[in-house]
This record gives C-alpha cells, structure tokens and sequence, in this order.
C-alpha cells in the first residue's frame, strides 16, 4: 500500500517448491493486467511448499498479531470485481503475535493438494489458484501478499477401440 508516500515497512518475499524441495516447472502466462508473467506449475494431487521471506525495512520493527499462509483456489467474475468463491482453502498459522526485527524466513507444506480445475484466464472470468501470506497488524491495516501459480491436469488419451463392428443390412 502506497498511498501518500506510506507503505508497509516489510516486503514478503515466496519461493515455491513441490514436495520433497523440488523446484516446479516454470510456465508463461497472461496476467490479470494483460502482461506475461513466469509462475510455476503443478498437477492435481502435488504438494505446495516452500519458504516465505519476511524483511523489515532497515532499522524498522514490525510488531504483528501473527502470520498466516494460506493456499486458495479462487474464481473471480469480472462483472463483479471485489468478490471471489474460494473452492479451495487451505490455512498455515507460522507465527504467533509478536514482533519482527530482522528477517525472518517461514517454511510451509500443503500436502496431497486436490486440485481439480485449471487456471483459466478468459474473457468473463478467471480461475486462479494463490499462495497467500498475511501479516495481521492491529492499527495500521494487514499487510497481505499473493504469490499466483498455474495448475495444468494432463490425463493420458483413451485407446481407440477398433474391435467394434457393426453390421447393418437388410435381410431377405
């Protein structure tokens, strides 16, 4: 949030991995402003993990009432552009209230995640599936950070099945 020349004395940084600390595959996508953009893709029933990076700007603390990540698989109209259907949810409290000097470094896992739908970018609508990280502030308002990925379910080609013969005629 800039807004006045203010904004959140932290960046959030993300790094996604699938189980076992591999690193995804990346894919190119359009992004909601028209723009492409590189994110990592996954299949239905991979584990979504990795480390979120909290860092205070210098010589700055950043006191909180904890820190959450949360994976959301989120369907998005764009007539009606403030709400979402979340079908997936899923949510990792990492930290309690407190405070961070320093920078802190938050490892998370989602394990067997079920994802049925594919991203979808169209004309109406968007699916999207998001990593998302919350530190909960009192006063000064949440600062919240997406990290988008991509979900692309590849099922193998039935087999042509040739052995069906249909006899057709007449019979005198």
């Amino acid at each position: 949030m800039n807004f006045l020349g203010f904004k959140a004395p932290v960046t959030v940084g993300c790094e996604l991995l699938k189980g076992g600390g591999v690193k995804p595959e990346l894919v190119t996508v359009r992004s909601a402003s028209g723009a492409p953009e590189t994110i990592p893709l996954y299949n239905d029933g991979d584990t979504v993990s990795g480390a979120v990076t909290v860092t205070p700007a210098f010589g700055k603390k950043i006191d909180h009432q904890g820190i959450k990540i949360e994976l959301l698989g989120q369907i998005e109209t764009y007539y009606d552009k403030g709400s979402f259907y979340d079908f997936v949810a899923a949510v990792r409290e990492v930290s309690g209230p407190g405070e961070v000097k320093e920078e802190v470094k938050y490892d998370f896992e989602f394990p067997n995640v079920e994802m049925l739908n594919e991203t979808y970018n169209g004309v109406n609508v968007r699916l999207r599936y998001v990593v998302k990280v919350t530190i909960v502030r009192s006063y000064r308002g949440s600062v919240v950070k997406d990290f988008n990925f991509c979900v692309r379910n590849t099922t193998v080609l039935p087999e042509i099945n040739n052995s069906i013969k249909m006899e057709v005629g007449i019979e005198d």
